[in-house]
């Protein structure tokens, strides 16, 4: 069994990474956050448009959101920073991320008396839990702890001739290492949902894969827009992918082989091991957001056409089977597979290189996404604001 290197949890859950978290409950705090950040070395913030003037199912996938970034075993200890009057309860979820035994403070702008004095009380609050996590020293693990997110984005036809492929190779070694993948993208499988329904385990996880599809085509049609009218993009195109389905067939192979265990929600922790799917956007922010906060340690992320796309709490290895892309893009991918294209490699050579890959990651190395300080994170919501 193969073996990492990472910082234990009071959960008991393994993190690769130790980072200090700085969440804002609402859009009106996130100035007051990033101030706070800027000024403590090595503290990530993730600022965002919600946490107000949201109702149902729409604040509860915020206030899931900012708990399961707290909670991604990859942070370390987590300041959260509140104005006093918006919607998401802070008390909530600083409750809900120190159930995992991490540190969590908080701290009100208007308790405090305003940006100046909270910028310098959250200075302070979160350099003590700087040097704390400083103290902090790693342990070898089981490479089975791993739990890795693959994603696609800006596809063209190498995407789904081999970068794809190769990354579905490595994720069977990662499940046959008994760790755990998850596919999200329900907008990536439309025109190939059976192909993935037929790896499920059995009738309810098939229709619950199903039930995501038709929710998503059932909204669509509600709006009134055609899907194939922005699917695939206008980039997809220029890269040589003709039809949804096309693109769908490429998508799916990063799954590999692997039956599929069960279907998430979106944001939601991931029940067990093995291959899951979870009901998520394709875009490709909101994608990986949604992953992080599930918990995934790694995503791995496919593309032809190039993109610089990072995330806050987790590392993206940035894998293209496009040649011309690897090196026009050379800032920004870490695994160039497009070899397998013209026969110097094959694809089970390229999955083991990805492989690799992520054992590396997941001991310390820093990929491209991170060296260049890419944090993105968005939040995907579902209805309208008040």
């Amino acid at each position: 069994m193969r073996t990492i290197q990472g910082y234990r949890r009071p959960n008991g859950q393994l993190g690769i990474r130790n980072h200090l978290l700085i969440i804002p409950t609402v859009v009106c705090a996130n100035q007051v956050a990033n101030r706070i950040q800027q000024q403590v070395t090595g503290a990530i913030s993730i600022p965002h448009q919600h946490g107000c003037s949201q109702v149902g199912d729409d604040i509860k996938r915020t206030h899931r959101m900012l708990v399961g970034m707290g909670q991604n075993p990859n942070v370390g200890a987590v300041l959260i920073v509140s104005l006093g009057c918006e919607g998401i309860d802070a008390r909530q979820v600083k409750k809900e991320i120190e159930s995992t035994g991490k540190l969590a403070e908080w701290i009100d702008i208007q308790d405090v008396g305003g940006s100046i004095k909270t910028i310098q009380a959250g200075v302070e609050a979160a350099q003590k839990l700087q040097i704390m996590l400083q103290q902090q020293t790693l342990v070898e693990a089981d490479a089975s702890e791993l739990i890795i997110g693959v994603k696609c984005g800006g596809s063209d036809a190498t995407s789904g001739l081999c970068s794809n492929p190769a990354l579905g190779k490595a994720a069977d070694l990662i499940v046959s290492h008994q760790g755990t993948i998850v596919m999200g993208e329900t907008t990536e499988i439309i025109g190939a949902e059976h192909l993935v329904a037929e790896k499920a385990i059995n009738e309810d996880v098939k229709q619950q894969l199903y039930d995501a599809v038709h929710r998503f085509e059932a909204e669509i049609d509600r709006m009134g827009v055609d899907m194939r009218g922005g699917n695939p993009s206008p980039g997809n195109i220029e890269g040589g992918l003709s039809t949804i389905e096309e693109k769908s067939l490429g998508c799916i192979s990063k799954a590999g082989a692997s039956m599929l265990q069960g279907v998430t929600q979106y944001a939601e922790p991931i029940p067990g091991k093995g291959y899951y799917f979870m009901d998520s956007p394709g875009n490709d922010i909101e994608c990986v957001s949604g992953m992080a906060a599930a918990g995934v340690h790694i995503v791995c992320f496919t593309t032809g056409r190039g993109t610089p796309t990072g995330n806050a709490v987790l590392p993206v290895i940035k894998i293209t089977g496009n040649g011309e892309t690897a090196k026009k893009m050379e800032d920004n991918i870490d695994v160039d597979s497009s070899p397998v294209l013209v026969g110097k490699q094959t694809l089970e050579e390229a999955g083991r290189t990805i492989f690799e890959e992520i054992l590396a990651v997941a001991s310390g190395k820093e990929t491209k996404a991170e060296i260049l300080g890419h944090a993105e994170f968005s939040i995907n919501r579902i209805g309208i604001s008040l």
